[in-house]
């Protein structure tokens, strides 16, 4: 077992492992440990052990725990990389480039700064590289991200009343599909299942899997199943609750009654007469181009 600590670089940031080094790091130490992209400034939010096999690449080093020097030291890079956004978005209209700069960053040791931006296509950037590359004296990098990053980024307010879960405890986006919609019995509108960042909302994934676990009991509407009192055919079900509509036909009078979904037992058979009440009703138009573009990254 191999003793390692996971450390996020932004409040709600995703969590990547690393050797504690003998440096006694633990829960809640901020630290500096070194990366790819040089010296970072990071907080300890998990400590755990792992097997040797489950590591899947070699292990970067806690450098150090963060003394108050290396604290002032990150607060005054942040105050920097918001001059830096600044002066980039003037660089940015001096060029006329047609891109929406979202955040700035330096790294700890200043070997690299930082620029997050979105933009509806590509965008040759790189005569605005050299000048800001002559400005600050140290690396430029620009990075280009998804309307869901700008979000996560900024932060908002969603349409429960709450901040985007994406900006307070979403470290890792998960692909959100139509189907999870669907499944859930929502309204197909676009501006009922999206979310501020225009893509569909997060949390229909949160409840997707217990949907998903009981409509693999529930009958299908128009499908014949056997109650204490007969056959008869489901006219509606209702997923959370976990109950069924089924409708009783005798000498032409019809009878509605609602049953559990333990009370009745699946025929896999089809009332070929029936006709889903649903049918009848004017459904909301749904544009199908804007629904895939709701699922777009």
């Amino acid at each position: 077992m191999i003793d390692v600590v996971g450390v996020r670089f932004k409040r709600n940031g995703k969590i990547y492992y690393f050797d504690p080094n003998s440096t006694g790091a633990d829960k809640g130490d901020d630290v500096i440990v070194e990366t790819i992209r040089g010296l970072e400034y990071g907080s300890v939010v998990i400590t755990k052990s792992i097997e040797e096999e489950e590591i899947q690449s070699e292990l970067k080093q806690v450098i150090r725990i963060a003394d108050i020097e290396d604290e002032s030291k990150n607060i005054d890079n942040r105050n920097r990389a918001k001059e830096a956004l600044i002066i980039c978005e003037q660089q940015c209209q001096r060029h006329n480039l047609d891109m929406k700069l979202i955040n700035a960053e330096y790294t700890f040791d200043n070997s690299k700064l930082l620029f997050y931006f979105t933009a509806e296509g590509r965008i040759d950037f790189r005569e605005l590289v050299k000048d800001l590359a002559a400005i600050f004296k140290t690396r430029i990098e620009l990075r280009q991200i998804g309307v869901r990053d700008e979000a996560k980024t900024v932060g908002a307010l969603g349409c429960c009343g709450l901040a985007c879960c994406c900006s307070t405890f979403l470290s890792e986006f998960s692909p959100v599909s139509i189907k999870m919609a669907k499944d859930q019995g929502l309204s197909l509108n676009p501006t009922k299942i999206s979310g501020v960042c225009g893509r569909l909302m997060c949390c229909l994934k949160y409840e997707q899997d217990g949907y998903e676990e009981i409509l693999r009991k529930m009958p299908n509407v128009g499908e014949i199943v056997e109650t204490d009192i007969g056959r008869g055919t489901v006219v509606a079900t209702y997923t959370i609750q976990k109950l069924v509509k089924i409708v009783f036909t005798k000498d032409e009078e019809s009878e509605y009654q609602l049953y559990s979904l333990e009370d009745i037992k699946r025929t896999r058979k089809f009332n070929r007469s029936f006709k889903n009440e649903k049918s009848e009703l004017k459904e909301e138009e749904v544009d199908a181009e804007e629904l895939e573009e709701l699922e777009k990254e």
